[in-house]
């Protein structure tokens, strides 16, 4: 929609690889917002994200998303995949406001952001 040739779009369903997910080349990021909603979700993208980590172990998974729960965590399921998680404060690029970009977001929510990658790398 933006009309940036240069970005290869792919939708795909977490935990399942499609030949679109099988024949992407290596990546360097990978952008996913507000895909920790659903616990039972958890391991199918961390799943698949260990899958693009494999064709390049210095890949980074960027991921903001809402807290829901406070009991809610990915903490086993990175030591299990042998990933880590940094958090990354929304105060260190100043989007700790009730309104970013003349939005209404994040509004009153609780509005995280984390990096998953492998856990040796260091981001």
């Amino acid at each position: 929609m933006n009309n940036l040739p240069q970005v290869h779009i792919v939708g795909l369903t977490w935990g399942h690889m499609s030949q679109d997910l099988l024949a992407l080349p290596p990546q360097d990021i990978i952008l996913a917002s507000d895909v920790f909603f659903e616990p039972e979700d958890f391991e199918d993208i961390l799943t698949t994200v260990y899958f693009l980590m494999q064709k390049n172990p210095k890949v980074h998974l960027w991921s903001t998303y809402q807290v829901r729960s406070a009991d809610w965590s990915l903490e086993a399921l990175l030591y299990k995949w042998d990933m880590k998680c940094v958090h990354i404060p929304l105060e260190s690029f100043d989007a700790d406001k009730e309104d970013i970009a003349e939005s209404t977001l994040p509004g009153r929510h609780t509005v995280e952001m984390l990096v998953i990658s492998f856990a040796k790398d260091s981001v």
